[in-house]
């Protein structure tokens, strides 16, 4: 050590002032630099947890911070995709969604809005041609599956949730941009991959690993999130394309979106949906006549 230290200060006298004060301070941020260009899987728990929650913290000031975080509804227009079992692309369908943050959503597809899927919390129903049904317990079973699974449902209400565990993925190139990844486990080995872009801070690709009940087997679902635009306030994603397991199930290309709009909960009712039913009947028999 002290003949380290005899050959700094020989190098100090030789550079002179001005670049030992240089060398001196580039010494002085060789930690820091080293802690930040550190490998994931050499930092200590904690450090990565820190890392992983600071960048999360980004990624909601970049979504639109606290404008962003009360989101309580949104109405949002555009063209939903429609696949078959293989993946295939069949078609594309208009579509309009009201949702009321936490648990309810309603949507109604088509031009004429007659095909329409409600969901409310542990309920749900649809109405089609032949009138209003319950939704299966299937359906309903899918649909708080994937509010869990919901990057948005994360970074808005669960992050503080007990038993959830952060880590630090580091950086990667993902669709040609340069991303930092963040790991976010929850207490039900739920499992969030996040890419955020480098320099937007904003998610581009979400994938969730789960253990499927049934099968016992490993599902994945990967999200990719592209084409922000700003509508009042909060980023939002006007292309997202979700794939399970390697197949492609899901695709919308947004029109537009209006938060905050004070959606009534009777939107997200079967009283609501036989109303809707009786009065396209009654159009549908005076255009008849």
């Amino acid at each position: 050590m002290r003949v380290a230290q005899r050959s700094l200060l020989t190098i100090v006298l030789l550079l002179g002032a001005t670049a030992a004060s240089v060398l001196l301070l580039v010494l002085a941020l060789a930690p820091i630099l080293l802690w930040s260009a550190q490998a994931p899987e050499t930092m200590m728990p904690e450090q990565s947890a820190a890392k992983a929650k600071a960048l999360l913290q980004q990624a909601i000031t970049a979504l639109g911070g606290q404008t962003y975080l009360r989101v309580r509804d949104a109405e949002c227009t555009g063209r939903f995709a429609l696949f078959g079992h293989s993946g295939d692309l069949t078609g594309y369908t208009p579509f309009h969604d009201f949702s009321k943050l936490p648990d309810k959503d309603r949507t109604e597809y088509a031009k004429k809005g007659n095909i329409i899927d409600v969901y409310n919390g542990n309920q749900g129903w649809s109405m089609d041609r032949g009138g209003v049904q319950e939704a299966s317990a299937s359906a309903i079973e899918d649909y708080q599956a994937g509010l869990k699974k919901d990057v948005d449902q994360l970074l808005r209400f669960r992050l503080n949730e007990e038993g959830m565990n952060f880590r630090y993925g580091g950086s990667d190139i993902v669709d040609l941009k340069q991303v930092e990844w963040v790991e976010v486990v929850d207490r039900d080995r739920r499992t969030f991959r996040i890419a955020l872009d480098s320099s937007t801070h904003l998610p581009i690709r979400v994938v969730v690993t789960t253990r499927n009940a049934t099968t016992r087997e490993r599902d994945e679902e990967i999200t990719y999130f592209s084409n922000y635009h700003s509508e009042q306030g909060v980023q939002t994603p006007f292309q997202v394309t979700r794939e399970r397991n390697g197949f492609k199930v899901y695709q919308v290309f947004l029109t537009g979106c209006q938060y905050n709009t004070g959606l009534s909960d009777e939107l997200f009712t079967r009283a609501s949906l036989e109303k809707r039913f009786s009065e396209t009947k009654g159009s549908a028999l005076s255009a008849a006549a």
